[in-house]
């Protein structure tokens, strides 16, 4: 309580929280390091979740709490419009160099939700500067994550993130989404069935006809809607119906990039070279927001072709903020010194043994897996939709293991410091959770 008697949590509208329920008992974290937060009472509890998808390289590292420090008694601010401090240019070429094929120009935003609707102007931007205004469709998929913005909503295929606010951008149309458990459940790692839901692109072609769709915008892997992977072939399909028809392809890897997925980005896992690539979360490790568009150099070239002026207008305050780009900077080095994207690829096998051991606990009804992350699906309670899962994740809390949940879903995304006696801790915790959960 404050001094005026008014309970002092009151003032912090929680983002994606039932505030009031929170409030009445709240889950408080004090400190974290390695692969633990700890509470304030000093109860240790075991990161499954890096963060919220985004501490890739462990909580606190050294090198990347001490760039960020010396950044800030140098530099605290920069302004990034007709303005430029290094640290902002080395961050980019150091990401570009990662990137896949020629992806080599990037934009700075500062949270998934920025880089999204950054993605999607640059792709109208571009077919205007190609003498094809026509194209500013978009097209997403039915329970695809793309942030908060109106543009993300709308591409986004969430419905309790949508039905609130009215009729989001216009011109939006959305692919199937490929979840099929009754063929395709406790698939290990990339399912056999449904490669063919990538055709519905022709569909929409058809109705919408090219000359009017500017870009389709996935997930490789759909995180925040519970963890699904895509079938064999989809992601390439969809890549040669875009080619067919003049179409960007845009990957938001603000989930899967920086290693999650056993390499860089889901890019270089699946060998689909996207035109537009998203990302936030993992590039700072979660210490500073931060968040980029990686470009191929005809989006660029196209846009960016003109004799004067601003070439594209659009940017943020914090753009390449000083801080951001040391913390940036700190943990691609990081990431590169302690080779954590081929220790993810490494930890795979153990990891998914780990998970697929939870089939047959009660209400288990899939369990879904690609590198470093997992979905457990639960059988909902009876006009209870995730209700289950949630006494789950609070179960898991108050035994020490941090999880999130969707809908009925568990999601499960840990540091990539994992070691394999974690990962047995991890899910031997879990599954004295589920046996406990009615």
């Amino acid at each position: 309580m404050d001094g005026s008697g008014r309970n002092d949590l009151e003032a912090w509208w929680m983002p994606f929280t039932a505030n009031r329920q929170f409030k009445a008992a709240p889950r408080m974290l004090a400190r974290a390091e390695g692969m633990h937060y700890f509470t304030p009472d000093g109860r240790q509890v075991l990161d499954g979740v890096a963060g919220l998808w985004c501490v890739n390289a462990g909580h606190n590292r050294a090198p990347i709490v001490e760039a960020i420090r010396k950044q800030a008694g140098v530099l605290d601010y920069a302004p990034p419009f007709q303005m430029g401090h290094p640290l902002a240019f080395e961050a980019a070429a150091k990401l570009a160099a990662l990137l896949p094929g020629d992806l080599n120009h990037v934009f700075f935003a500062n949270s998934g939700s920025e880089a999204v609707d950054t993605a999607l102007k640059m792709a109208l931007a571009y077919h205007r500067a190609r003498g094809e205004g026509t194209r500013t469709r978009f097209i997403g998929r039915e329970r695809g994550y793309h942030g908060v913005g109106f543009g993300g909503i709308s591409v986004g295929g969430i419905s309790p993130n949508r039905k609130a606010f009215g009729t989001l951008l216009p011109g939006v149309d959305h692919l199937p989404h490929t979840h099929d458990i009754k063929r395709n459940a406790f698939s290990k790692g990339e399912p056999e069935n449904g490669a063919e839901l990538a055709d519905e692109l022709e569909r929409l072609v058809a109705l919408h006809d090219a000359s009017n769709i500017a870009a389709v915008i996935v997930e490789p892997v759909a995180g925040s809607t519970g963890v699904l992977v895509p079938p064999k072939g989809y992601l390439q399909r969809l890549r040669t119906i875009c080619d067919r028809h003049g179409i960007l392809l845009i990957f938001d890897e603000v989930i899967t990039g920086f290693g999650r997925l056993g390499a860089a980005f889901a890019a270089d896992r699946f060998a689909v070279q996207p035109d537009l690539i998203t990302l936030a979360k993992g590039l700072t490790n979660g210490t500073v927001p931060m968040a980029a568009v990686g470009v191929r150099d005809h989006v660029h070239a196209a846009i960016t072709d003109v004799p004067g002026g601003i070439e594209f207008a659009h940017g943020y305050t914090y753009s390449g903020h000083p801080l951001a780009a040391a913390a940036a900077l700190a943990t691609l080095d990081l990431y590169a010194a302690e080779d954590l994207f081929q220790r993810a690829a490494d930890l795979a096998a153990p990891w998914e043994r780990a998970a697929h051991a939870l089939r047959g606990l009660p209400h288990v009804i899939d369990v879904r897996n690609l590198g470093l992350v997992a979905g457990i699906e639960l059988e909902p309670r009876a006009g209870q939709l995730g209700a289950r899962a949630y006494d789950a994740f609070v179960r898991a809390f108050e035994s020490g293991l941090l999880i999130r949940v969707t809908g009925d879903t568990i999601a499960l995304s840990p540091p990539l410091i994992i070691t394999p006696a974690r990962i047995e801790e991890l899910f031997g915790r879990l599954a004295d959770v589920l046996k406990e959960t009615a």
